[in-house]
């Protein structure tokens, strides 16, 4: 994955004729639902995501450091005949932004770049051991950044599997649009946790790399017939990253994974995850989730764009749908750790001809900083990592990070 500290990309809206305002905005389709059960899934016509953090990935890059709030989106306000409207599009901003990218750790990357060879442990192989797991994941780092180095396509597909691999490509892309360089390294002394092998289901672990004043980033590598694969990964690059509780072992220092319908929890790891996504497509707070970046400040951030847009005569639609398994460890305080992924989209739509569009960012850089009058859209690849109390607690939910890149943007 690419790990690179970037901010949401953000939506100007720009007057193409000399009586349009410029405008920001960032659409998202309304969930359906806002209880613990499935929660509603995005509307059939779904958005093109234009904003968003970047994925983090296992090996980070010292591209930067994020603040870990919504970034305020800038507007190119030009003369505009309505008063009231070129305000509106002059405050109007773009989408969250948030420690989403995922950082690259400053140490400089070894000149070995072999991929993880290392095939999924067979039903009849013993238990995976915390040697074995370490020499995965430093062997996965390594290659990674040798692949961010050359922004070789091929190679992190014997890396990455998934939506994981989906985002580090998509940044490999933007970077070559925009003509950059991938920061690259290694993150240093990764801790581990092996769960307990689960007949039927791959092995999996869980790799957690802390670098003071750059991030802190959780990593899953997943079995898969044709070697280790990063699957999922998260991180939080507030210069105090929040706490993270601690992974429960057993007397031979085995975590133990839950399943997505896990009980015992405040509610199950999937309902977790559908309920956090749905608070975001609707922008609308749930107080189960603790505040912060990744809760209450992307819908503060939502809320205001919906406004800055209606008051420029474009609309915004939200649309977060969950992909991928939901991965579960139990933490020591009889709750779970849970790792998820989701596909984001946002679309704006002008409702009158007159202000246009212009992303910013990484979204921009897809579109070649284009100006929109009908609609613009960006789709985003997300992941999180989020603490779910035991039942009973009276403790909200805590998102600890996210990583998250552009996968598309398009507009007319």
């Amino acid at each position: 994955m690419v790990l690179v500290i970037i901010a949401a990309s953000v939506i100007w809206l720009v007057t193409r004729t000399p009586s349009g305002p410029s405008l920001a905005s960032n659409p998202t389709a309304n969930p359906s639902g806002d209880d613990w059960g499935e929660a509603g899934s995005s509307p059939s016509a779904m958005p093109d995501a234009s904003g968003g953090a970047q994925r983090p990935g296992s090996t980070p890059k010292p591209s930067g450091k994020s603040s870990g709030e919504p970034s305020p989106g800038t507007a190119d306000a030009t003369e505009a005949t309505n008063e009231s409207t070129r305000k509106a599009a002059e405050n109007s901003t773009g989408d969250p932004a948030g420690p989403g990218e995922r950082p690259r750790a400053t140490t400089t990357p070894p000149s070995d770049g072999s991929p993880p060879a290392e095939s999924p442990a067979r039903a009849s192989a013993p238990q995976l051991t915390q040697k074995e797991a370490y020499g995965i994941h430093g062997r996965y780092q390594r290659a990674l950044s040798a692949a961010q180095a050359h922004k070789d396509q091929d190679a992190v597909r014997k890396l990455e599997h998934g939506l994981a691999l989906e985002m580090t490509r998509a940044g490999f892309r933007t970077a070559e649009m925009q003509g950059t360089s991938l920061a690259s390294g290694i993150w240093p002394n990764p801790q581990i946790w092996i769960p307990r092998r689960v007949a039927g289901e791959a092995d999996w672990f869980v790799a957690v790399s802390y670098e003071p004043g750059v991030a802190r980033v959780a990593d899953v590598m997943s079995s898969a017939p044709g070697g280790w694969r990063l699957v999922a990964s998260a991180a939080d690059t507030r210069a105090t990253p929040a706490r993270f509780p601690k992974i429960a072992t057993d007397a031979e220092g085995y975590a133990t994974s839950l399943p997505e319908n896990a009980p015992g929890l405040i509610a199950t790891p999937r309902q977790i995850a559908r309920a956090h996504l749905a608070s975001l497509e609707r922008a609308e707070n749930d107080p189960r989730f603790e505040e912060g970046p990744w809760t209450s400040d992307t819908v503060l951030f939502w809320q205001r764009e919906r406004t800055r847009l209606e008051q420029a005569d474009w609309g915004l639609t939200l649309s977060y749908r969950l992909e991928g398994p939901v991965r579960t460890l139990r933490t020591s305080d009889g709750g779970a750790l849970i790792w998820y992924g989701a596909r984001s989209t946002e679309v704006r739509t002008a409702k009158q001809p007159g202000a246009t569009v212009r992303l910013k960012g990484s979204a921009a850089v897809r579109t070649r900083n284009k100006s929109f009058a009908t609609s613009v859209s960006a789709t985003y690849g997300r992941m999180y990592v989020t603490h779910v109390p035991p039942a009973g607690s009276n403790e909200p939910a805590r998102v600890l990070g996210e990583w998250s890149d552009v996968l598309e943007s398009h507009g007319d």
